[in-house]
């Protein structure tokens, strides 16, 4: 597992930002042509879905473009791949990586110009494009009162000197990559075959159009691989059982403690 942005103090909704080198703002890894062929079919298919484009994006996707091309020759010249000069700057460069991307724009507020997300984790990106961030984030328990005003204000002083990565986690009931319905309330599936999904958000700015750049790298590992670790396991069961009630509610955990420590039999 790559990441495992888990807490032993347990659930903390925080931004959580990092400062982000240059050389590591995407990542390559052996699961590369697999990920790129699903968004291939995802775009050929779901286009709607997986596809949002506003006026306000065109000038910086065609610098997202620059930028991401740029990155690949510097810091992985031994990949072999193509631009398609009649495809939209925006989803040409996300054909190429394996992180979604986004773009956000200033006009009255930071706002969702453009994105091509193919791996959304229960979310729908036809509801999101032309919204600010704070909207966007709405849904998130929590989050008006905690990172609502950090969010903007990091969004405001940004600059193309300095970039932040996060992590961001979660439990689901299915591996799928694409998942765009919102979560049930409680999985049906044994917890032995749920799943850890981390998300490798970066932020940056560009020099030119001044918008910012969104990227979110997925990762999914089943959770059953990570059973045997007691730290892990330790610091999971923090985590989920010193989350919100409306928390665990919107992201599908209700009973999902009681049933890992049915399955490990540590006791309630």
């Amino acid at each position: 597992m790559r990441y495992v942005p888990l807490d032993a103090r347990g659930w903390r909704l925080a931004m959580g930002l990092r400062p982000l080198a240059p050389e590591d703002w995407l990542e390559v890894d052996e699961n590369r042509h697999t990920e790129l062929a699903l968004k291939e079919a995802l775009l050929a298919t779901r286009r709607d879905d997986v596809v949002g484009l506003t006026p306000a994006a065109e000038a910086a996707s065609g610098e997202l473009l620059e930028e991401v091309t740029a990155f690949l020759r510097v810091q992985h010249p031994q990949l072999a791949w193509s631009s398609d000069e009649r495809e939209h700057p925006l989803v040409a460069a996300a054909r190429v990586v394996q992180e979604d991307l986004c773009v956000m724009v200033r006009t009255d507020e930071w706002r969702l110009a453009g994105a091509c997300v193919c791996f959304p984790s229960r979310w729908r990106l036809r509801e999101k494009v032309g919204t600010t961030v704070d909207e966007i984030h709405r849904p998130v328990p929590g989050y008006d009162t905690s990172l609502a005003a950090p969010t903007r204000a990091v969004f405001d002083r940004l600059t193309p000197e300095r970039s932040f990565w996060r992590l961001n986690w979660t439990l689901l009931d299915s591996p799928d990559l694409f998942q765009p319905a919102a979560a049930r309330a409680a999985g049906a599936a044994p917890i032995d075959q749920w799943f850890f999904r981390v998300e490798r958000q970066t932020i940056r700015r560009l020099p030119r159009s001044d918008a910012i750049i969104f990227t979110i790298r997925t990762y999914v590992t089943p959770l059953a691989a990570s059973l045997g670790d007691a730290r892990f396991v330790t610091h999971l069961l923090a985590s989920v059982e010193s989350a919100p009630e409306a928390t665990r509610g919107y992201k599908g955990w209700v009973g999902v403690a009681q049933k890992l420590r049915a399955l490990l039999d540590v006791g309630a």
